[in-house]
């Protein structure tokens, strides 16, 4: 019953619902790993606001004002949402995979639940509610260019997207803490924590995936990426941070390389 309640709790529009049905899911429950699942409501289930612009579009963030430590505390924490949305995602939408696999993804859906707690509690210190700003779709649209190949979806999210969170962490610690906004800064090193976890995850099942293909890791990765147009990444990368979520010296060289 696990990836039927995942897709029940993604459906859910009314954001407080969704991350109580998501903290109430009983990792211990029987998983039913072949179904086939269909959404019966659009997918994922959303508030009204934020109102959701291009990236481009977004205005800047000088963590110097308190209106613009908020606006960047509100960002964090709408890429929080989403990684719920995605954690269970790939719970329902993908079967056929080890039970591990989903009981791994569970167990994300349900840290990054606290993570998104954690920054909204926060943001409401500051006298802001999530929707006072706007807020980009990228995470999500990357998940909906990768429904149709789990492989795809864990090379260009997990393993991509989030996995650039890795790197933006430490400067973003930096500056809300030289900004006086000790209590982000210790939030962040929580995340930082249980994110190098949740990257590990996107490369172990993605090497589990590879090998099941015979595919090599990092040419596959470098055609994923071609074919659904991942953004390119640039440094500086928290490699340190990478090492530890699994990535190996082949796979940061093709990062690092130049264009």
């Amino acid at each position: 019953m696990l990836r039927q309640l995942a897709l029940a709790a993604i459906s859910l529009n009314r954001i407080a619902d969704k991350i109580a049905a998501t903290n109430a899911l009983d990792l211990a429950a029987a998983i039913d790993t072949t179904a086939i699942l269909q959404a019966s409501a659009p997918i994922p289930g959303r508030e009204a606001r934020p109102q959701l612009v291009a990236p481009a579009d977004l205005p800047a963030r000088a963590t110097h004002s308190p209106e613009g430590r908020a606006a960047l505390i509100h960002a964090l924490t709408h890429i929080e949402l989403n990684a719920v949305d995605l954690a269970l995602d790939i719970v329902w939408r993908f079967p056929g995979m080890p039970e591990s696999f989903y009981r791994d993804w569970l167990r994300i859906a349900q840290e990054e639940a606290y993570h998104f707690s954690l920054l909204n509690a926060h943001l409401n210190s500051l006298g802001y509610s999530y929707g006072d700003f706007v807020a980009h779709n990228g995470l999500w649209e990357m998940a909906e260019k990768t429904s149709d190949d789990l492989l795809a979806r864990l090379a260009l999210v997990p393993r991509t997207l989030e996995a650039r969170g890795l790197d933006a962490s430490p400067p973003l610690r930096r500056k809300l803490a030289q900004a006086g906004d000790q209590a982000a800064a210790a939030i962040l090193d929580i995340i930082l924590r249980d994110e190098i976890g949740h990257v590990a995850t996107g490369n172990y099942w993605y090497r589990h995936l590879c090998a099941e293909r015979g595919l090599d890791p990092v040419a596959g990765y470098a055609a994923l990426a071609e074919r659904y147009g991942a953004p390119r990444l640039r440094g500086p990368f928290n490699l340190d941070a990478r090492r530890a979520a699994g990535f190996d010296e082949a796979e940061l060289a093709a990062l690092q390389a130049p264009r």
